[in-house]
């Protein structure tokens, strides 16, 4: 197998030198940015399989740069903050970001998590293919192409939300816990806060429904969400 291209974002070059002597490591091709706006560069230009990247950065910040690239195309991206706030976090995840490392981390820690986000992508094509493609009155996901259609209109989503949406629509009137839904998106080895759940649970109801309260994705109280097909 190919192996992953991974872009590093870091003022602090120390800090970039570690990853990416980690990571080269363990076989990844890594490739380096010192600020944002070279960061957003690089990224279009390469298109790497993941990014890892830091929040604090010169001119144009980590957030930003998140935003900006997920707009554009979905990408897998590791944030590192120096940030303890868990509202910092949730800004992060709920603009695409898929996981977050606290400074001081392990580097161990960080190439663990890196290999849980890669770990999803490496799905075969025949394993894609089984997933059956989901039709309800007003949506269609088609995994194969990982395409959200809405009133046969094309909805932008991060791989995340494509994942949770696919996750939830598979078992209509299934209702989830908000730790089933950690395993099952975004994996056992994500160690960060269960409300990441209910972030991109409230994106995808902005981006799916012109009301959101009456939506597709509706919360038990107590319990977690369920998909109520329509």
């Amino acid at each position: 197998m190919e192996s992953a291209t991974i872009l590093v974002v870091d003022d602090e070059e120390p800090i970039v030198d570690l990853v990416a002597n980690y990571l080269t490591a363990e076989g990844y091709v890594v490739q380096r940015a010192y600020d944002g706006l070279t960061a957003l560069t690089l990224a279009r230009n390469i298109r790497p399989d993941l990014i890892v990247l830091d929040v604090m950065l010169p001119g144009i910040d980590g957030l930003e740069v998140c935003r900006r690239l997920q707009q554009e195309a979905p990408i897998y991206i590791l944030m590192l903050t120096a940030r303890a706030e868990e509202v910092d976090k949730l800004i992060g995840l709920s603009i695409g970001a898929d996981d977050y490392l606290t400074k001081p981390f392990s580097p161990r820690e960080l190439v663990a998590r890196v290999k849980a986000i890669l770990r999803r992508q490496r799905q075969t094509p025949d394993q894609i293919s089984e997933r059956p493609v989901l039709q309800f009155d007003r949506l269609v996901i088609h995994p194969e192409r990982r395409e959200v259609w809405r009133d046969q209109v094309l909805v932008e989503l991060t791989p995340r939300e494509f994942d949770l949406l696919y996750a939830l629509a598979s078992y209509p009137g299934r209702v989830f816990t908000r730790e089933e839904l950690l395993q099952r998106v975004w994996g056992r080895d994500f160690a960060g806060i269960d409300r990441v759940v209910d972030v991109h649970v409230g994106v995808l109801r902005r981006k799916l429904e012109d009301d959101p309260a009456a939506g597709l994705i509706q919360t038990v109280r107590g319990v977690g969400y369920k998909f109520v097909g329509r």
